[in-house]
């Protein structure tokens, strides 16, 4: 795994994290957009947005790097997918941030309700991992679809257990019950997790499903990203699940999981990247696509894109001008600072679609 670049935005990120900030405020701060830059949005405006803690760091970088016009502000508070979905088909933020497709019913009932259609717009791809603490393992953990499966629901229990030695050789696991760790809030990490879950294993399916607020079967809970991270970091023997941000800026240990073509893959940005490179070529027109289980031997099994949900009708033309100039740079010049944060880059095809329906968005 290479190194975050030591530059502004990832060194501003930190801070906010070890601080334990949860709303992030950034705004001009006085700049003025540079000459070639992008042009810079009206003044005196503030984007409010909520939503994925998954996507968080990605929205953070931008809003420190984005070249606004001075008074020009945009705030993003992490409260889970689930809460920014709510937030935003009630007009409480301006967009969204999820890493769950919104439901038929739910966009149905927006549509109604505001006279609009709700878009879903990649703006990055990124992975979850397993994280661990096991004391004296140092080395990266292999992890098997049916051992995750049978840890989460509940039926391997113990670090020693076969399913999990047989693909960890010389590695001293202790007899030690795992403790089970995830997410309270209704969550997009959570979404991803289980929506990989329910397609390596039917008994996941059938007993649990895909949800962003899953009736866990096993383990203890924690809020947000943060929070899983946090208490896998102080509890011995814990496992959990993190968005892989989360997890090398706390120097937690991720294991590597089997995909479809048997290789134990790494997260990192060209495994992810490689999980998406199916899906462009069959991208449906709404962007909402799984990309969990990716065929291909370079594939990072537990990827999804993350999507900023917009409504298609802004009637403030100021936002509206603040917003399509935002999502231009974002799926543009804006890729260019993902990898240092350990997200992939959204593929070109994807985003020639994505200026299209930007292009479509009106007052």
């Amino acid at each position: 795994m290479r190194k975050p670049k030591k530059r502004m935005a990832a060194r501003f990120w930190r801070v906010c994290l070890l601080a334990g900030a949860v709303w992030t405020s950034i705004g001009g701060c006085d700049r003025e957009a540079k000459p070639g830059s992008n042009p810079a949005p009206g003044k005196g405006l503030t984007i409010n947005g909520s939503g994925s803690t998954f996507a968080s760091p990605i929205y953070a970088m931008w809003f420190a790097d984005y070249p606004t016009a001075s008074g020009t502000h945009f705030t993003y508070n992490p409260i889970g997918s689930a809460g920014g979905i709510k937030q935003v088909m009630k007009e409480e933020v301006d967009f969204g941030g999820t890493d769950a497709p919104m439901s038929e019913q739910q966009l149905q009932v927006f549509a109604a309700k505001h006279g609009s259609d709700m878009l879903h717009l990649p703006i990055a791809i990124g992975a979850d991992v397993p994280i661990y603490n096991i004391p004296g393992a140092a080395a990266d953990l292999n992890f098997t679809p049916d051992a995750l499966a049978g840890i989460f629901l509940g039926k391997i229990t113990r670090w020693n257990d076969p399913e999990l030695a047989k693909v960890n050789p010389g590695v001293p696991l202790p007899d030690s019950e795992i403790i089970v760790v995830h997410r309270s809030d209704g969550s997009g990490t959570s979404y991803i997790w289980a929506d990989y879950l329910a397609k390596v294993s039917a008994e996941w399916k059938q007993k649990v499903g895909v949800s962003t607020l899953v009736d866990w079967p096993v383990g203890r809970s924690a809020e947000g990203n943060a929070g899983v991270s946090n208490l896998v970091e102080k509890t011995p023997n814990s496992l959990g699940y993190a968005e892989l941000t989360f997890a090398v800026q706390h120097k937690l240990s991720y294991g590597k999981v089997r995909n479809q073509a048997g290789a134990f893959i790494k997260a990192e940005p060209p495994s992810v990247t490689a999980a998406a490179a199916g899906a462009s070529a069959s991208m449906p027109q709404d962007f909402r696509v799984s990309i969990t289980n990716a065929p291909g031997p370079r594939a990072y099994p537990i990827s999804s894109f993350t999507w900023m949900l917009v409504p298609q009708r802004i009637e403030d033309p100021a936002k509206l001008k603040v917003i399509k100039d935002f999502l231009t740079w974002a799926i543009t010049s804006g890729q260019d600072r993902l990898e240092p944060l350990g997200y992939a880059k959204l593929p070109t095809e994807v985003v020639s679609m994505e200026q299209n329906a930007i292009a479509a968005i009106h007052q």
